[in-house]
């Protein structure tokens, strides 16, 4: 995501980073480079106006040009204008930020209202956010008030089945106010906290949708109008809120496609624009590729300085803290098993795209795209993996070649390819273990790093 951008403003960066002695001309250089970059990634004129004098104003003050690292100091400058840019990260009055939702108790009914056109992705963001609340310890209920788009109904109750929430929906309705009623009263009676409601939506804003979104919103007195937008429409998502914020009024966005927008128009604009902070926004296909909108992150990632923390806390979500320790001590004592790759293969596919999170690595985005990677090889060392037995896994030792024919035959690989990977498996120990012995020196971890790395990838042979 946002990989052309990354790759130009890092590029304009060059001009002033690390340098211990800057000039305003150095300075005219790089954000005239990152004014190219913001255009070329679709972001709003005005937005990019007010970015390139706000940053000039503030870095060609005695703070930046006599700084004993000026270079550094200029690249923080423009880390915080991004952030202002992408949202409001200071806590307001109730101690939240403005991409936080903003949710009554759990002993009080809160309702979402999802707003959107047809196609912007509404009924399978709705199913990730109960996805996400349901995680977070609320009981949600999914509530079918699409009563235009065929199908639409059985669409969320597919999705509702798939993430374990529940749905709502009155077959042959006509009226989306009774719907919701139905689905209020509904919630009492079975301690449903918060109704996440999927709305109807057009091709095009038109003044039947608007009428009936009214309705809605005045019978429902929603905490949350969530417009979902389709990051891959640039400015047009922007000029959409604006035409949603104006007639029924919005609380935040959820941008949907997010993982494959690398240009970032309509992330950096939708705040400056209409004054809507942007709460969510869609990585992937499954229901689990949602994640809350970090202003900080974001920025760092166009940076390229990575998004370590979002990248902790994915692999915090699937890996188990003990099972990390224990992982650790064999690594260290080389008793790092065929069935302990097996299960941080299976691990590494929960947490997303490999693209996404080469993204989060300081220095990664942009440089390897997931086409780089061999995806064929590790599904053929899963595959591989997973035809042996757990006594082989266990003791690699005793896969002779009888084993590893029966192992071809039961990954439809070769007998050659088990070969490699058992050749490649007996280097990756002796990595690790060199590895858990470097911990305390950056620099060989690094390499060590890269060259574990090329494994993976099937480029190690």
């Amino acid at each position: 995501m946002l990989d052309k951008l990354t790759q130009k403003v890092s590029d304009a960066l060059r001009f002033v980073a690390g340098k211990s002695t800057i000039t305003e001309k150095n300075i005219d250089d790089a954000v005239d480079a990152i004014k190219m970059a913001l255009l070329e990634a679709d972001v709003n004129l005005r937005v990019v106006r007010r970015f390139v004098n706000s940053t000039i104003e503030e870095a060609k003050g005695e703070r930046v040009l006599r700084a004993v690292d000026p270079g550094q100091q200029f690249v923080k400058i423009v880390h915080d204008k991004l952030v202002s840019f992408l949202g409001d990260t200071e806590p307001g009055p109730n101690g939240r930020s403005a991409q936080e939702l903003e949710l009554k108790g759990p002993d009080v009914l809160s309702s979402i209202l999802m707003l959107g056109l047809q196609g912007s992705g509404k009924t399978t963001s709705s199913a990730k956010l109960a996805l996400r609340l349901k995680k977070e310890g609320r009981k949600p209920l999914l509530v079918a008030c699409d009563l235009v788009r065929p199908a639409a109904m059985e669409q969320l109750s597919i999705l509702g089945n798939q993430v374990g929430i529940p749905v709502y929906k009155e077959d042959g309705a006509a009226d989306v106010v009774k719907v919701y009623r139905g689905a209020a009263d509904y919630a009492k009676k079975n301690l449903i906290d918060t109704l996440i409601i999927d709305t109807a939506g057009r091709l095009q804003i038109d003044e039947a949708m608007m009428a009936e979104l009214s309705r809605l919103k005045d019978a429902a007195k929603p905490d949350e109008l969530l417009l979902v937008a389709d990051s891959m429409t640039g400015q047009a998502a922007v000029d959409i809120a604006k035409a949603f914020d104006e007639k029924i009024g919005l609380s935040g966005v959820i941008l949907t496609k997010f993982d494959s927008d690398t240009r970032g128009g309509a992330a950096l604009s939708l705040k400056t624009i209409t004054g809507k902070p942007l709460k969510f926004v869609g990585t992937g296909e499954k229901p689990e590729d949602f994640e809350p909108f970090h202003p900080e992150r974001v920025a760092g990632r166009i940076l390229g300085m990575g998004d370590v923390v979002s990248l902790v806390e994915k692999a915090q979500e699937v890996i188990d803290q003990k099972e990390a320790l224990e992982l650790q001590k064999k690594m260290e004592k080389e008793n790092f098993t065929l069935e302990d790759w097996l299960a941080q293969l299976r691990s590494v596919k929960k947490m997303g795209s490999l693209q996404s999170m080469l993204d989060m690595i300081p220095g990664m985005a942009g440089q390897i795209s997931e086409d780089d990677i061999n995806k064929a090889d590790l599904k053929t060392q899963e595959a591989i993996l997973s035809s042996m037995t757990r006594k082989e896994r266990r003791n690699h030792l005793i896969i002779g070649p009888s084993r590893r024919s029966r192992i071809a035959r039961g990954s439809g690989t070769s007998v050659a390819e088990v070969a490699r990977l058992l050749k490649k498996f007996e280097k990756m120990r002796g990595m690790m273990k060199k590895m858990s012995k470097m911990s305390k020196n950056p620099a060989a971890m690094q390499n060590m790093l890269g060259q574990m790395g090329q494994m993976g990838q099937g480029r190690f042979r």
